[in-house]
């Protein structure tokens, strides 16, 4: 098998693989976890329920069809980028980062699209159960992203003499994600710290 065509197959294992549990567990946590219901792992580790409508861990920013459509955009823009790569020749591990970037934007954008149509909206403490298409909570580029992830790692109390945070309790790494968020992040994080060279050269730049 050519290069090209491996690293091309590599692409579409990791988008079909990583999109495929991205949804699963998504699915399992609604169809299974009342909204805010939080299963302890250990200490450190917690699936906590939560939905929300923005962007990666849970921050918001714009409004939810302006962002649903960023996503799909970028999504297309990022796979004719890596198609683009593979015809030329790229690092395995530059397109490996660039396809998890890819699957975690499509995550999202599956629960955005489509949530809102199949899945209803009960009451607490009840759980969610699919419901006939376009029957459910919201339409089309409205439905609410799920997470799950918490990493609770270290909480303490800021000394009462410090300005402004002075007594308030701090929880260290208190955001909530999931798969797609993960594979978004972790990837961005790789390309700066391990391919910025790569980078630099792809938007046209100095590499000295």
């Amino acid at each position: 098998m050519s290069r090209k065509r491996l690293q091309a197959l590599t692409v579409a294992s990791i988008f079909v693989g990583f999109l495929g549990l991205d949804q699963v567990v998504k699915i399992w946590v609604k169809t299974h976890m009342a909204l805010h219901e939080s299963i302890r792992i250990t200490d450190w580790f917690y699936i906590t329920f939560i939905e929300n409508n923005g962007m990666a861990f849970g921050m918001e920013f714009f409004d939810k069809f302006f962002l649903t459509g960023f996503r799909m955009i970028a999504t297309v823009a990022v796979g004719y980028y890596i198609w683009r790569l593979i015809r030329r020749g790229v690092s395995w591990g530059y397109l490996v980062c660039l396809a998890f970037i890819m699957t975690g934007a499509a995550g999202n954008i599956i629960d955005c699209l489509f949530y809102g149509l199949i899945f209803n909206d009960p009451a607490w403490p009840q759980v969610a159960h699919f419901v006939p298409f376009g029957e459910g909570y919201s339409t089309w580029f409205y439905g609410r992203v799920v997470d799950m992830f918490s990493f609770p790692l270290a909480e303490w109390d800021w000394p009462s003499w410090l300005p402004v945070i002075g007594g308030r309790h701090y929880l260290f790494f208190s955001y909530i994600f999931n798969v797609a968020d993960a594979c978004i992040s972790c990837s961005v994080i790789a390309l700066l710290l391990f391919f910025r060279k790569t980078l630099t050269v792809e938007l046209g730049g100095d590499v000295r």
